[in-house]
């Protein structure tokens, strides 16, 4: 069965480094486009306490990006997400809806991995 991040036709490719893992301090969030020969792949990359995450920077209420409205979308404790549309929140850690327009619905993960040069990179799980 193929990842549901894999199905977005702008995925990028497992290998494709991202950002250098020291840009993403803890209890951060950086969203990004992928370039990719399909297009560009929105991404929500978010830095807890036992190591980054990745998701699809689209809320599954209505497929808009967490910070459409604004780039502050980290709870202040880190542990969840909210979304700048319609206050859908989510869990930092798992992606998993938890208020809202979030509630039964989840965020779709991207695995990460960290190359040898320190680069976070589409891959397997940290």
């Amino acid at each position: 069965m193929v990842p549901a991040w894999q199905r977005y036709r702008s995925a990028p490719a497992l290998g494709t480094r991202l950002i250098q893992a020291a840009d993403l301090p803890p209890g951060s969030t950086r969203c990004l486009y992928v370039e990719g020969e399909n297009g560009h792949f929105p991404l929500l990359l978010v830095a807890v306490d036992d190591g980054p995450r990745a998701y699809v920077n689209a809320c599954p209420h209505q497929y808009l990006p967490l910070d459409q409205r604004g780039k502050r979308i980290l709870s202040q404790d880190g542990e969840q997400l909210r979304c700048t549309n319609h206050a859908a929140t989510f869990s930092a850690r798992t992606g998993e809806g938890l208020s809202g327009h979030g509630e039964g619905c989840a965020l779709d993960p991207v695995p990460l991995s960290v190359d040898d040069d320190g680069w976070l990179m589409i891959g397997s799980s940290v």
